[in-house]
């Protein structure tokens, strides 16, 4: 017992500085980067809003449940398809927390493939959803008439106003921004972050911990080895990933334990990229707003890629003979034993003034009710 609670404890202290460098970071993305530039940016067809799509959702810390409404909102506003199947896909695999942890937890050369692997498979699947939903563009030729309009005034009720009303809207807008001062927006833009943002993936990510904990207290390495790269292996993982609901930063302690056991960094790979960009609320949503072709071209495009970046994962590693699981097992600490104390006690101070909040929700709800 004493060692499991050791060993989640030097995961948790690991993993603080680098998931606070990643809430930090996206607190400056919430605050300056405007959902209407993003809107401009990816509106239209074709190869081009895809490839946008996908480098400007790869950095963007939004989990599985908080891109949703992004790339929908996306889409309303006059992005295309293949564009925002490409923000859908890449944002939730992953982000500059995501990336920040997996470089402590599994190691450089996850660190970059996964990002690259993330945003190819991004454009890939964008690419197909465009020519899968080719026959439905004409129903939609309308939709490109809008995309300035709404991206400054956000609702249904933005489509039907007229001109002057939305200028007037806009202008609002614009004042509000104005009034905020550096300080405010910096402020703002970390409440975000350190509140909404972490609590969507603060419990998946300490439940991904005590799992890599107990893998590491109880399950002798090398167990998995002789099983752990073959391609029936990576299959496994698409089949436990895709219903899974687990965000980018959540799943890398679980990939982390995996390899841990013997899983080889490609099967790993195919679960941290196929879980947080498939799940139940993600390819529902996919198959209400974009339609069953889309849907389909969307699961085949992240399946096929991530196993095939898998594979080549594993190959690339063995014929250069790079050990990431060595790598892992005699990481040493980067930062001074005091700065990443300090970052694990902010962090955990962080995560029970949310469960703090969260009780007493429930709490007045119950009374409310009762």
């Amino acid at each position: 017992m004493l060692s499991f609670i050791d060993n989640f404890w030097q995961l948790f202290v690991l993993s603080a500085p680098w998931l606070l460098v990643g809430l930090v970071v996206a607190a400056i993305m919430k605050v300056w980067i405007p959902m209407s530039w993003l809107q401009q940016q990816l509106g239209g067809d074709g190869i081009k809003p895809v490839i946008k799509g996908a480098l400007l959702g790869a950095p963007l810390p939004l989990c599985s449940c908080g891109v949703i409404p992004a790339a929908m909102q996306l889409r309303r506003g006059g992005a295309g398809k293949g564009a925002t199947v490409a923000f859908l896909s890449a944002t939730p695999e992953t982000g500059v927390d995501s990336i920040s942890v997996s470089y402590v937890l599994l190691g450089p050369v996850m660190a970059i493939v996964r990002p690259v692997a993330a945003i190819i498979s991004a454009i890939v699947s964008g690419l197909l959803v465009g020519k899968a939903s080719e026959p439905a563009i004409p129903v939609t030729e309308p939709a490109p008439a809008l995309p300035t309009a709404k991206s400054c005034c956000a609702g249904k009720a933005a489509a039907v106003i007229s001109e002057p009303v939305k200028a007037s809207c806009c202008a609002t807008n614009q004042t509000k921004a104005a009034k905020l001062t550096l300080w405010q927006q910096a402020k703002q833009g970390l409440q975000y972050s350190s509140g909404k943002l972490l609590s969507d993936f603060y419990l998946w990510l300490l439940l991904g911990l005590f799992f890599a904990a107990l893998v590491q207290t109880l399950v002798p390495m090398d167990y998995l080895t002789q099983y752990g790269s073959s391609i029936w292996t990576m299959l496994l993982m698409v089949l436990i990933s895709v219903p899974m609901y687990v965000c980018a930063t959540a799943s890398t302690p679980i990939a982390a334990a995996m390899m841990l056991v013997g899983i080889s960094p490609g099967a790993a790979l195919v679960f941290m990229q196929a879980g947080p960009a498939t799940n139940i609320a993600t390819i529902s949503v996919v198959y209400k707003e974009l339609g069953s072709r889309a849907l389909a071209a969307y699961l085949f495009g992240v399946i096929v890629m991530s196993v095939l970046f898998g594979w080549l994962l594993d190959q690339g590693l063995a014929y250069f003979d790079i050990s990431v699981q060595g790598a892992m097992q005699h990481q040493h600490s980067v930062l001074p034993g005091w700065l990443e104390l300090a970052a694990a006690l902010l962090l955990a101070g962080l995560i029970l003034r949310i469960i703090w909040r969260q009780l007493n929700q429930r709490r007045l709800r119950h009374q409310l009710q009762s």
